[in-house]
């Protein structure tokens, strides 16, 4: 197995990890997982609790290398479920600010989530011989594995406008000892839709990806890790889930790096 692959899973796991163990602290399913609606189900702890729990389980598994694949898909069809029956639902059904793209940052994550889990699923599948006695939902979720990437890629590029529209906002996230604050913000938007693009036509996949991890990695350390030191509790460690949808983010894009181009 390759250092990028190796690394991204490593990466991928640990963060779904820390916002599961968030759970336990606070008793809640996180925003990135479940939305405001239905009203009462995001603050019941025993949800939190076992969804919590599975998440953990399915990360250790996709850490050994044991079952990995099926733990994968576990998650891509967890996620994807959590974006389509309730982020998806909500937001369009519920939510008088739908039409704001900054309403849809959680839902947008938890379709990349479900994106990294497929492709996370295809870099185990390449290490395994191929199985013909797979049932007809392990032979279609193989066939859904280039859907990871194109989930992923919309997140990215999502973002990246997101960056065109709340500059403001965005720029004051750049710490205080940067100089250039507009020009990073503007850097920032044009690498994350540059490198949405990328990965949609795989124009230069392993290069951009390994990039795109770098600068994802950069951010962590440079943005997410400190802010989250400053204000561990706020919003309900809201800072701290940063970081690990950060560290989610770059191991997805590694671990694109990693695998080979007819995977995903």
């Amino acid at each position: 197995m390759n250092l990028p692959i190796r690394t991204g899973r490593a990466f991928f796991a640990l963060g779904i990890i820390g916002i599961a163990l968030q759970q336990f602290q606070y008793g809640e399913l996180r925003p990135v997982i479940f939305p405001e609606w239905p009203a009462g189900w995001q603050a019941s702890a025993a949800a939190a609790y076992i969804v919590g729990l599975a998440l953990i389980i399915a990360s250790v598994l996709i850490l050994m290398g044991k079952n990995g694949e099926k733990a994968s898909f576990g998650l891509a069809r967890f996620f994807l479920l959590m974006f389509l029956v309730f982020h998806f639902v909500y937001l369009v059904f519920f939510n008088p600010n739908s039409f704001h793209l900054g309403s849809w940052s959680n839902a947008l994550k938890a379709l990349a989530l479900s994106g990294g889990s497929l492709i996370v699923a295809g870099s185990f599948l390449e290490e395994s011989p191929v199985d013909d006695k797979k049932n007809s939902l392990g032979r279609m979720m193989e066939k859904m594995i280039p859907a990871g990437r194109i989930f992923f890629s919309i997140t990215m590029i999502a973002f990246g406008i997101d960056h065109f529209i709340y500059t403001d906002f965005v720029a004051t996230l750049v710490p205080a000892w940067i100089p250039g604050h507009l020009f990073w913000t503007y850097f920032a938007a044009v690498a994350l839709i540059g490198s949405g693009l990328c990965f949609i036509f795989k124009i230069q996949l392993k290069t951009v990806a390994l990039l795109t991890g770098a600068m994802l990695l950069i951010w962590l350390v440079v943005l997410h890790i400190p802010r989250a030191f400053a204000d561990p509790h706020g919003d309900k460690g809201n800072e701290v889930t940063s970081v690990f949808e950060a560290l989610n983010f770059a191991g997805i894009a590694l671990v694109i790096a990693g695998v080979k181009k007819s995977t995903i």
